[in-house]
C-alpha cells in the first residue's frame, strides 16, 4: 500500500463526471477515480471548510463513530475490477481494527472528515496511476496536464487486463 493524499476534485471534459485525484505521498503518481456528484460535493465541502446547517451523510457517519467511541483510522483503495474501484474503511473499535467494504468516494469523504490516512494498493497504482516525469510543484501545471489527460481518457481505459 502507498500513502496518498487528496490532490483535488475535477470534472472530465466529456461526461462532466466528477473525478477525485489522489497523489502518492512519496512520488509524482496521481490516481484519478471517477465518483458521483454528491460524493464530490461532500469531499469538496470539507476540503474547502464549508459546513451545512444540518449534518450530511458523511458528517452523520463521523458523528455516529464518535458517539460509539470508534474512530476511522484509515481508508484504502484496494482494487480495480471491471472498471470499478473498490475501497475499505478501517475503524478502531474497542481496541481492535474493523475493516468495512466501501465505495472509494464514501471512504474518501469520511477520511477528510476524520483525518484518516488514505492508502492505495500497489496493484491499483500500477494499473491506473498517471506519473509525471519531473517534480510537481505548481498546482496549476498539474491541473492543466490533468485536464489534457481527461480530454482523451475514458473509464474503460482503466479496465484491468486491457492491451
Amino acid at each position: 500500500m502507498q500513502e496518498m493524499v487528496i490532490y483535488g476534485v475535477s470534472f472530465d471534459m466529456v461526461g462532466k463526471q466528477p473525478i477525485v485525484l489522489l497523489k502518492a505521498v512519496d512520488t509524482n503518481k496521481f490516481l484519478p477515480i471517477w465518483i458521483g456528484h454528491p460524493e464530490a460535493a461532500a469531499i469538496l465541502m470539507k476540503l474547502q471548510g464549508a459546513s451545512t446547517p444540518r449534518p450530511m451523510t458523511h458528517d452523520l457517519l463521523q458523528d455516529m463513530l464518535g458517539e460509539l467511541d470508534a474512530s476511522c483510522t484509515s481508508v484504502a483503495v484496494t482494487e480495480l475490477r471491471d472498471n470499478t474501484f473498490y475501497a475499505s474503511i478501517t475503524l478502531s473499535v474497542n481496541g481492535r481494527d474493523v475493516v468495512i467494504d466501501s465505495r472509494p468516494s464514501d471512504a474518501l469523504a469520511l477520511a477528510v472528515r476524520c483525518g484518516a490516512t488514505i492508502f492505495a494498493a500497489e496493484e491499483v497504482i500500477a494499473e491506473s496511476a498517471i506519473e509525471f516525469e519531473h517534480e510537481v510543484e505548481d498546482t496549476e501545471e498539474v491541473v492543466d496536464k490533468f485536464k489534457e489527460f481527461l480530454d482523451e481518457v475514458t473509464p474503460e481505459d482503466f479496465a484491468a487486463g486491457d492491451q
